[in-house]
């Protein structure tokens, strides 16, 4: 009976401490949820700081004990960053904008898209005025559209135009005996060059120049336009790093002035007659503004996909077909939702999962129109979902096109005879095998070689019947080539240049409906335990220490090889080891 007792006594002690841990969560985030209401207060500058990552699509977490408890990445949402500035451009206590960012955390296409809203917000009649101690050349480019710009005396703009530099492992391969076999079609299909050759092929260097070129006369078509600089001016001021100190910044008229932080705040009360209030843009979002609000019943699904291709469920960080099916599905089942905006914002990946999601797609155009967003990337697998869409809108500088698809796997075989060690294989079968120790045989390359002219094929066929070509003419500008949206355009492959907000407008019109409200999707959800592993103290991983010890450049090197383990089955997807500085 003793025992009973006490094993009763435990048991009912443990779901009492249970019990108290619950009740201490709740009340720790009633605690911090109770904090002090953001208040907007007349005579307010809305400073814009990008430096927080910028994504497409970031949810409100729907935990409120792990948001409590500050156990969610910190991120901006494009689509609240957009919303934010138009009804800055109403909202009387608001009396212009500071861009004030050390650094932009966002693609040139989000740039793009947030500096074309600074212009709308000009238009109210409000001022915009920008100010930094050094200026990267990203965060110039969105700063160039104030009104006035100013810098630090002793700060420097980076102007030097765009390049990308892409590593090369052939020779390495040959020397250290462990390789990527590669089975591909088409010859732009760049993603897997790196570990065929030792340089750069003649029609990668073409796409890479091409791709950079546009995007750099869009930069430079703004600058040009927001400070009556010449594009050629700019060009030969990019040559000649023309922006490398204040004096000949302000000699090239790539700033107004040189300042400091302090004489930026009098010039800012100045223009607002009277001391300024400063409001960032998380408090701006976080107080409401951040929504377009509507009592509509009608509704536009904007569906985001972001992020790399991969089958299975997929996440906020990756596209999976599970979770954006059922996204897609929930839209075309609410009879409210009248259209459908799919943004796309990725670089492509597994091609199952890609068609997948484009099944799904063309079976809900049956029923509801759909019209394609592009953000940075909607290449290879991006394009993939895009092409079936009734109509197709791209940012000029993103990044799409890469129609081709590859398949890639390690191979030691030669690191292993080196070294003297022998794999032996017992099979049943003869059917064509694989192994990482063992060279390549024929039956295997021609069986894999097999199924990816079947998936090229069935890909350009997909584009061929959703952007209404033949295939000959979808086969002429595939071939894994990437295009700008300013290029795809020429090519058939986009149908208009414009924002999110265009292609929103373009939906409801094919719906025929003038008033209506934006219904975001996918909804995630985030558990505590998931929450957990993005705490402070689980952050302490390999990946920090790497980060803080390569920097951050090298180790996005770093992390971009680390993808090719997760690469499995056939890819489309445009190269790995691909930034533009």
């Amino acid at each position: 009976m003793k025992f009973l007792r006490n094993l009763l006594a435990s048991i009912l002690g443990f779901f009492i401490a249970i019990f108290l841990l619950f009740i201490f969560f709740i009340a720790i985030a009633s605690i911090i949820g109770a904090e002090e209401k953001v208040v907007i207060k007349s005579n307010s500058v809305l400073e814009l700081d990008l430096s927080t990552p910028v994504k497409d699509y970031a949810p409100k977490e729907d935990n409120p004990i792990a948001e409590a408890l500050e156990l969610t990445d910190e991120k901006l949402a494009l689509n609240k960053i957009i919303n934010a500035i138009e009804n800055a451009k109403t909202d009387e206590r608001i009396k212009g904008i500071s861009i004030k960012s050390t650094y932009i955390n966002a693609g040139i296409a989000q740039t793009q898209a947030i500096r074309n809203k600074i212009e709308e917000f000009k238009e109210s009649g409000k001022f915009v005025y920008a100010y930094n101690d050094i200026f990267t050349q990203k965060n110039y480019y969105l700063s160039s559209v104030a009104d006035s710009l100013f810098l630090n005396p002793i700060g420097a703009i980076d102007f030097r135009g765009l390049s990308t530099e892409i590593l090369y492992f052939k020779d390495f391969e040959d020397k250290y005996g462990v390789k990527m076999e590669v089975i591909r079609h088409g010859k732009y299909k760049s993603a897997v060059e790196p570990f065929l050759e030792n340089k750069m092929s003649e029609a990668n260097r073409e796409q890479t120049t091409s791709f950079l070129k546009s995007i750099w006369s869009e930069i430079t078509e703004d600058i040009s336009k927001s400070r009556n600089i010449s594009i050629e001016k700019l060009n030969a001021i990019a040559d000649n790093l023309g922006g490398r100190n204040a004096e000949l910044a302000k000699e090239n008229n790539l700033i107004d002035a040189f300042i400091y932080k302090d004489e930026y705040k009098e010039k800012l009360d100045h223009i607002s007659n009277g001391k300024t209030n400063t409001i960032s843009l998380e408090d701006y979002i976080s107080s409401g503004k951040g929504r377009i609000s509507s009592t509509s019943k009608n509704k536009i699904a904007v569906i985001y996909a972001q992020g790399d291709i991969m089958y299975g469920e997929g996440n906020e960080n990756y596209i999976g077909q599970g979770i954006i099916n059922k996204a897609i599905i929930k839209a075309r089942k609410d009879k409210n939702v009248k259209a459908i905006v799919l943004r796309v914002n990725s670089p492509g990946g597994n091609a199952l999962a890609s068609e997948l999601i484009w099944r799904e797609l063309e079976l809900t155009k049956k029923e509801k129109p759909i019209v394609v967003s592009m953000g940075n990337y909607a290449a290879s697998g991006g394009y993939y979902i895009a092409c079936n869409a009734n109509k197709i809108i791209a940012e000029p500088t993103t990044i799409t096109g890469s129609i081709g698809v590859f398949g890639a796997i390690p191979n030691f075989s030669q690191f292993t005879d080196n070294i003297g060690i022998n794999a032996e294989r017992v099979s049943t079968n003869n059917s064509p095998f694989y192994s990482v120790f063992e060279p390549m045989d024929k039956k295997f390359y021609d069986v894999t070689k097999e199924g990816i002219e079947q998936m090229y094929t069935t890909f350009v066929n997909r584009v061929s019947t959703g952007r209404n070509m033949s295939f000959e003419q979808v086969n002429e500008i595939a071939q894994g080539r990437v295009w700008t949206g300013k290029e795809a355009i020429e090519k058939g492959l986009v149908d208009q240049l414009g924002s999110l907000n265009d292609a929103i407008k373009a939906a409801a019109g094919l719906a025929e409906v003038e008033d209506y409200k934006v219904r975001n999707y996918p909804d995630y959800k985030t558990d505590l335990k998931d929450a957990l592993k993005l705490s402070p103290f689980s952050k302490i991983s390999k990946e920090e220490v790497l980060k803080e010890a390569l920097g951050n450049e090298n180790y996005q090197l770093y992390h971009n090889l680390q993808k090719m383990k997760d690469v499995k089955g056939i890819q489309a997807r445009i190269p790995f080891i691909f930034q533009i500085k």
